[in-house]
């Protein structure tokens, strides 16, 4: 998070943005870890009343093992949809029972490996739990239920809606018990996940019940996994989650629940955007202000290949120019320098932009660098962590050699 301090300077974890401009250059991620542990806090802190609970980092929106790190420091688990991202989060010191692998349409070599790492196993599709069982006979695992819940906001990261790719329909829970019969699998856990935009608490725990009827039907369940989706605010008036209430509400539900089962069982969710977005800024600066009859052009040395969001989801994120703060604003579009049409912002109101200044794109944390790519042979840039009013570099800048050193030269 970057705010403007009394001597109007712009500042992430107390250190002035600009000097962090400075000394990396641009384009630049900073993260601040005091914001990942306020928002760690504030998440468990709603879900007290479960005695038995555990929040697993959905590491995909922002996967450096520094990050890791700070997660299991605060007690979290990893949730990974990858079998690289498990063998990530056991280098970053996770051990394999912290670790929750939900993977869509892989191979199952590629599971096969999770299950030799000894990782929690969640399966989305009765085609691949009938292939787990009779390859892996005697390993419990989990299922990914879709519960064809719309959770609300952009229908491209919507994943419970009944069109989903994701998950095993809850019109299906019939064929699913009969397959567990029949192959003798034990359902250690069940899951859900409806998307990264829940607007509302009442939806999200029918849901939750939904759940929850899926697990009475099996003895054997240790755990059920609520996914996250927590929406976070991006600019002032957001309609953001209400995780308070959420957690009131659904630390009773559930409490509820595990009395009528007689038996402790986990209470597991998996928030990814909801810890690390606020803790991100992207910083830029303006290489030109180019004015035409119809706008004016503020472009900036960074575009869709470091933050893909504005793009691909029409998201809004906050900029502020950090080296003029008290100039008077101006209408601006804020564009990249990639051969697409790259915009960070439409008529967005700015201080007054000017050549070699340096603009703080907000709320980067989630899904920007872990979406970067070298399109154009453009390179990634660099990610710093801010620690205790401390600067440490935890991701190099690409470079030339890094681009070329993945192709194969034939001459």
């Amino acid at each position: 998070m970057i705010t403007l301090n009394d001597q109007n300077i712009y500042t992430i974890g107390g250190i002035s943005a600009t000097s962090l401009a400075q000394k990396y250059g641009t384009p630049l991620y900073v993260y601040d870890e005091a914001i990942m542990r306020g928002q760690f806090h504030r998440l468990d802190t709603a879900f007290s009343p479960i005695p038995l609970r555990k929040i697993n980092y959905a590491m995909k929106a922002l996967s450096n093992i520094n990050v890791l790190r700070v997660m299991r420091s605060m007690g979290s688990g990893i949730d990974a949809v990858s079998v690289n991202e498990v063998k990530i989060a056991i280098r970053a010191g996770f051990a394999p029972q912290d670790i929750i692998y939900t993977p869509n349409g892989v191979p199952m070599s590629e599971i096969d490996e999770a299950v030799a790492l000894g990782v929690h196993i969640n399966i989305d599709s009765l085609d691949t739990l009938t292939a787990f069982a009779e390859k892996h006979h005697g390993v419990a695992v989990g299922v990914r239920i879709n519960p064809h819940i719309h959770a609300g906001g952009n229908e491209k990261i919507c994943t419970g809606g009944k069109g989903s790719k994701f998950g095993i329909s809850i019109e299906y829970m019939d064929i699913l018990e009969t397959l567990v019969r029949e192959k003798n699998i034990t359902i250690n856990g069940v899951h859900m996940h409806t998307g990264s935009d829940i607007y509302d608490v009442d939806i999200f725990l029918q849901g939750a019940k939904l759940l929850f009827s899926v697990a009475e039907r099996f003895s054997t369940i240790e755990y059920v996994d609520f996914g996250s989706g927590f929406k976070v605010m991006y600019r002032k008036g957001d309609h953001i989650t209400d995780v308070e209430r959420l957690g009131r509400k659904l630390s009773k539900a559930f409490n509820e629940f595990t009395g009528r089962c007689g038996r402790p069982i986990r209470f597991m969710i998996e928030p990814g955007k909801f810890l690390v977005s606020d803790s991100g800024t992207l910083l830029v600066t303006a290489n030109w202000v180019k004015t035409t009859p119809a706008t004016t052009f503020a472009q900036v040395d960074s575009g869709l290949n470091h933050l893909i969001r504005p793009m691909m989801y029409d998201s809004y994120h906050h900029i502020v120019n950090i080296s003029n703060p008290l100039a008077e604003k101006k209408v601006y579009d804020v564009t990249g320098y990639i051969c697409e049409t790259d915009n960070f912002a439409k008529d967005r109101r700015l201080n007054e932009v000017r050549p070699g200044d340096v603009l703080a794109i907000m709320n980067a944390g989630a899904y920007g660098y872990t979406m970067a790519s070298v399109y154009n042979s453009r390179f990634r840039p660099a990610e710093v962590l801010v620690r205790d009013g401390k600067d440490y570099l935890i991701s190099k800048a690409d470079t030339l050699e890094d681009i070329l050193s993945r192709q194969v030269d034939l001459g």
